[in-house]
Protein backbone atom coordinates (compact mmCIF):
# COMPACT_ATOMS: atom_id res chain seq x y z
CA UNK A 1 0.00 0.00 0.00
CA UNK A 2 1.63 3.73 -1.50
CA UNK A 3 2.60 5.31 1.84
CA UNK A 4 0.30 8.21 1.69
CA UNK A 5 -2.93 5.91 1.24
CA UNK A 6 -1.82 4.12 4.27
CA UNK A 7 -1.36 7.31 6.46
CA UNK A 8 -4.78 8.14 5.77
CA UNK A 9 -6.19 4.92 6.69
CA UNK A 10 -4.68 5.16 9.98
CA UNK A 11 -5.31 8.57 10.66
CA UNK A 12 -8.71 7.39 9.77
CA UNK A 13 -8.60 5.23 12.53
CA UNK A 14 -6.89 7.21 14.72
CA UNK A 15 -8.99 10.52 14.62
CA UNK A 16 -12.16 8.02 15.12
CA UNK A 17 -10.78 6.63 18.33
CA UNK A 18 -9.85 10.32 19.57
CA UNK A 19 -13.13 11.76 18.90
CA UNK A 20 -14.45 8.55 20.90
CA UNK A 21 -11.94 9.57 23.89
CA UNK A 22 -13.65 13.49 23.60
CA UNK A 23 -16.87 11.96 23.74
CA UNK A 24 -16.11 10.13 26.85
CA UNK A 25 -14.39 13.69 28.53
CA UNK A 26 -17.47 15.90 27.25
CA UNK A 27 -18.69 17.99 29.91
CA UNK A 28 -22.27 17.98 30.53
CA UNK A 29 -24.38 20.91 28.84
CA UNK A 30 -24.58 24.01 30.95
CA UNK A 31 -22.16 26.81 31.96
CA UNK A 32 -17.94 26.96 31.07
CA UNK A 33 -16.43 24.06 32.20
CA UNK A 34 -12.86 25.34 30.97
CA UNK A 35 -10.19 27.47 31.28
CA UNK A 36 -9.15 31.11 28.78
CA UNK A 37 -6.57 30.75 27.64
CA UNK A 38 -6.76 33.56 25.51
CA UNK A 39 -9.92 36.29 24.52
CA UNK A 40 -13.21 33.42 23.88
CA UNK A 41 -9.52 31.20 23.36
CA UNK A 42 -11.07 27.44 25.58
CA UNK A 43 -9.20 24.82 26.56
CA UNK A 44 -10.22 21.56 28.59
CA UNK A 45 -8.87 18.94 29.91
CA UNK A 46 -10.00 16.45 26.80
CA UNK A 47 -7.56 19.38 24.45
CA UNK A 48 -4.77 17.99 26.11
CA UNK A 49 -5.66 14.27 26.58
CA UNK A 50 -6.82 14.01 22.91
CA UNK A 51 -3.57 15.74 21.61
CA UNK A 52 -1.61 13.33 23.49
CA UNK A 53 -3.27 10.41 22.69
CA UNK A 54 -2.74 10.93 18.72
CA UNK A 55 0.87 11.97 19.60
CA UNK A 56 1.44 8.40 20.97
CA UNK A 57 -0.15 6.58 18.35
CA UNK A 58 1.19 8.22 15.70
CA UNK A 59 4.76 8.43 17.57
CA UNK A 60 4.03 4.47 17.50
CA UNK A 61 2.81 4.18 13.88
CA UNK A 62 4.92 6.74 12.31
CA UNK A 63 8.46 6.91 14.57
CA UNK A 64 9.80 9.16 11.47
CA UNK A 65 7.13 11.44 11.39
CA UNK A 66 7.07 15.08 12.74
CA UNK A 67 4.22 16.01 15.12
CA UNK A 68 2.65 19.48 15.96
CA UNK A 69 -0.33 19.76 18.13
CA UNK A 70 -2.37 23.25 19.05
CA UNK A 71 -1.93 22.55 22.82
CA UNK A 72 1.91 21.35 23.15
CA UNK A 73 3.32 22.76 19.64
CA UNK A 74 6.08 21.43 17.36
CA UNK A 75 6.87 18.15 19.72
CA UNK A 76 8.85 15.91 16.81
CA UNK A 77 10.65 17.24 13.50
CA UNK A 78 10.64 15.18 10.31
CA UNK A 79 9.57 15.83 6.34
CA UNK A 80 6.57 14.78 6.65
CA UNK A 81 4.27 16.14 9.69
CA UNK A 82 1.24 15.64 11.28
CA UNK A 83 -0.25 18.78 12.53
CA UNK A 84 -3.09 18.25 15.19
CA UNK A 85 -6.31 20.19 16.17
CA UNK A 86 -7.41 17.88 19.47
CA UNK A 87 -11.06 19.84 19.65
CA UNK A 88 -11.55 22.51 17.06
CA UNK A 89 -15.23 24.20 18.47
CA UNK A 90 -14.11 24.22 22.18
CA UNK A 91 -16.47 26.59 22.73
CA UNK A 92 -19.25 24.27 21.95
CA UNK A 93 -17.89 21.73 23.21
CA UNK A 94 -17.52 22.60 26.55
CA UNK A 95 -21.09 24.00 26.48
CA UNK A 96 -22.49 20.14 25.53
CA UNK A 97 -22.68 21.23 22.27
CA UNK A 98 -22.48 18.73 18.90
CA UNK A 99 -20.08 21.01 16.48
CA UNK A 100 -16.83 19.97 17.44
CA UNK A 101 -14.23 18.13 16.01
CA UNK A 102 -10.81 16.38 15.67
CA UNK A 103 -8.84 17.53 13.12
CA UNK A 104 -5.30 15.89 11.83
CA UNK A 105 -3.66 16.88 8.94
CA UNK A 106 -0.48 15.70 7.80
CA UNK A 107 2.10 18.33 5.30
CA UNK A 108 4.87 17.08 3.05
CA UNK A 109 7.12 19.91 4.22
CA UNK A 110 4.69 23.37 3.95
CA UNK A 111 2.31 21.16 1.52
CA UNK A 112 -0.95 19.82 3.25
CA UNK A 113 -0.95 15.71 1.39
CA UNK A 114 -4.05 14.43 3.42
CA UNK A 115 -6.25 15.10 6.12
CA UNK A 116 -9.11 14.10 8.34
CA UNK A 117 -12.12 15.72 10.26
CA UNK A 118 -14.36 13.66 12.47
CA UNK A 119 -17.19 15.18 14.18
CA UNK A 120 -18.19 12.03 17.10
CA UNK A 121 -21.41 14.19 18.25
CA UNK A 122 -22.40 14.29 14.38
CA UNK A 123 -21.19 11.05 13.63
CA UNK A 124 -19.36 12.61 10.32
CA UNK A 125 -15.74 11.96 9.13
CA UNK A 126 -14.29 13.69 6.74
CA UNK A 127 -11.31 12.32 5.00
CA UNK A 128 -8.85 13.63 1.72
CA UNK A 129 -5.57 13.08 0.60
CA UNK A 130 -3.53 14.33 -2.48
CA UNK A 131 -4.80 12.86 -5.45
CA UNK A 132 -7.73 10.44 -4.02
CA UNK A 133 -10.76 12.95 -4.14
CA UNK A 134 -12.27 13.38 -0.78
CA UNK A 135 -15.09 11.61 1.15
CA UNK A 136 -17.63 12.38 3.81
CA UNK A 137 -18.40 9.30 5.70
CA UNK A 138 -17.02 6.88 2.41
CA UNK A 139 -19.13 8.79 -0.09
CA UNK A 140 -16.96 11.35 -2.21
CA UNK A 141 -18.26 14.70 -1.93
CA UNK A 142 -17.82 18.35 -3.76
CA UNK A 143 -17.76 21.71 -3.18
CA UNK A 144 -21.14 23.18 -4.54
CA UNK A 145 -21.95 24.51 -7.90
CA UNK A 146 -23.69 28.21 -6.54
CA UNK A 147 -22.83 30.86 -9.38
CA UNK A 148 -24.29 33.56 -7.50
CA UNK A 149 -24.13 35.80 -4.37
CA UNK A 150 -27.71 36.36 -3.87
CA UNK A 151 -27.97 32.40 -3.48
CA UNK A 152 -24.92 31.57 -1.31
CA UNK A 153 -24.39 30.68 2.48
CA UNK A 154 -21.03 31.65 3.70
CA UNK A 155 -19.45 31.28 7.62
CA UNK A 156 -17.47 34.23 8.75
CA UNK A 157 -15.33 33.11 11.63
CA UNK A 158 -14.18 35.64 14.06
CA UNK A 159 -10.84 36.14 15.42
CA UNK A 160 -9.58 38.07 18.18
CA UNK A 161 -6.18 38.54 16.13
CA UNK A 162 -8.07 40.68 13.74
CA UNK A 163 -9.91 44.57 15.16
CA UNK A 164 -13.68 43.63 15.88
CA UNK A 165 -14.61 46.65 13.13
CA UNK A 166 -12.78 44.23 10.22
CA UNK A 167 -14.83 41.59 11.50
CA UNK A 168 -18.23 43.39 10.94
CA UNK A 169 -17.15 44.90 7.85
CA UNK A 170 -16.61 42.08 6.19
CA UNK A 171 -20.35 40.67 7.74
CA UNK A 172 -21.54 43.70 5.80
CA UNK A 173 -19.93 43.13 3.08
CA UNK A 174 -21.52 39.97 2.42
CA UNK A 175 -25.02 40.49 3.42
CA UNK A 176 -24.68 43.33 1.08
CA UNK A 177 -23.55 41.14 -1.92
CA UNK A 178 -26.86 39.23 -0.92
CA UNK A 179 -25.31 36.21 0.84
CA UNK A 180 -27.10 34.39 4.29
CA UNK A 181 -24.39 34.51 6.83
CA UNK A 182 -23.77 31.58 9.02
CA UNK A 183 -21.25 30.98 12.31
CA UNK A 184 -20.87 27.54 13.73
CA UNK A 185 -17.95 28.32 15.98
CA UNK A 186 -15.32 25.48 14.26
CA UNK A 187 -13.47 26.29 11.91
CA UNK A 188 -12.11 23.21 10.66
CA UNK A 189 -16.50 22.19 10.21
CA UNK A 190 -16.87 25.58 8.42
CA UNK A 191 -14.18 24.14 6.13
CA UNK A 192 -15.49 20.89 5.57
CA UNK A 193 -18.92 22.42 5.07
CA UNK A 194 -17.74 24.07 1.68
CA UNK A 195 -15.79 20.96 0.83
CA UNK A 196 -19.09 19.07 1.25
CA UNK A 197 -21.18 21.71 -0.66
CA UNK A 198 -23.37 22.38 2.74
CA UNK A 199 -21.86 25.46 2.32
CA UNK A 200 -20.68 27.93 -0.48
CA UNK A 201 -17.53 29.82 1.72
CA UNK A 202 -15.96 30.25 4.84
CA UNK A 203 -14.32 33.24 5.24
CA UNK A 204 -11.70 34.29 8.66
CA UNK A 205 -9.48 37.24 8.83
CA UNK A 206 -6.94 35.29 10.80
CA UNK A 207 -6.57 31.67 11.87
CA UNK A 208 -4.12 29.29 12.77
CA UNK A 209 -2.31 26.03 11.04
CA UNK A 210 -3.89 23.12 13.35
CA UNK A 211 -7.43 24.80 12.38
CA UNK A 212 -7.11 24.63 8.61
CA UNK A 213 -4.36 21.88 8.29
CA UNK A 214 -6.79 18.60 7.17
CA UNK A 215 -9.42 20.54 5.55
CA UNK A 216 -7.14 22.45 2.80
CA UNK A 217 -6.63 18.60 1.50
CA UNK A 218 -10.60 18.33 1.87
CA UNK A 219 -11.22 21.72 0.08
CA UNK A 220 -8.70 21.37 -3.03
CA UNK A 221 -9.65 17.48 -3.74
CA UNK A 222 -13.39 18.70 -3.41
CA UNK A 223 -12.78 21.02 -6.40
CA UNK A 224 -13.38 24.09 -3.86
CA UNK A 225 -11.53 27.87 -4.29
CA UNK A 226 -8.68 28.04 -1.55
CA UNK A 227 -6.47 31.21 -1.27
CA UNK A 228 -2.82 30.23 -0.59
CA UNK A 229 -3.24 29.99 3.18
CA UNK A 230 0.94 28.65 3.28
CA UNK A 231 2.02 32.10 2.40
CA UNK A 232 4.31 34.19 4.01
CA UNK A 233 4.51 32.81 7.52
CA UNK A 234 0.89 31.43 7.23
CA UNK A 235 2.80 27.80 8.74
CA UNK A 236 4.10 29.57 11.68
CA UNK A 237 1.95 32.64 12.63
CA UNK A 238 -1.35 31.95 11.04
CA UNK A 239 -3.29 33.58 7.66
CA UNK A 240 -6.25 34.56 6.42
CA UNK A 241 -8.45 31.84 5.05
CA UNK A 242 -11.04 32.30 2.01
CA UNK A 243 -12.63 28.69 0.74
CA UNK A 244 -15.51 28.62 -1.55
CA UNK A 245 -17.28 27.32 -4.53
CA UNK A 246 -15.83 27.68 -7.51
CA UNK A 247 -18.54 29.92 -9.06
CA UNK A 248 -18.62 32.41 -6.70
CA UNK A 249 -14.77 32.91 -5.72
CA UNK A 250 -13.96 35.88 -7.99
CA UNK A 251 -17.07 37.82 -6.00
CA UNK A 252 -15.98 36.17 -2.47
CA UNK A 253 -12.26 37.80 -3.66
CA UNK A 254 -13.70 40.98 -4.17
CA UNK A 255 -15.25 41.16 -0.62
CA UNK A 256 -12.38 39.38 1.17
Amino acid sequence: MPALERRLKVAICLATEAGALAMRLRPPPGGPRATLKGVQDWVTEADGAVERFLSERLLREFPEDGFQGEEEGVGRTGRLRWVVDPIDGTANYMRGANRFCVSLGLLDGDRPVAGVIVAPALGETFAAREGGGATLNGVAMRAADTSAMSRATVEVGWSARRPMADFLALCARVTEAGAVLRMGGSGALGLADVAAGRQDAYAELHINLWDVAAALVLLRESGASVNDFMAGTGAASGNPILACAPGIGTAMNALF
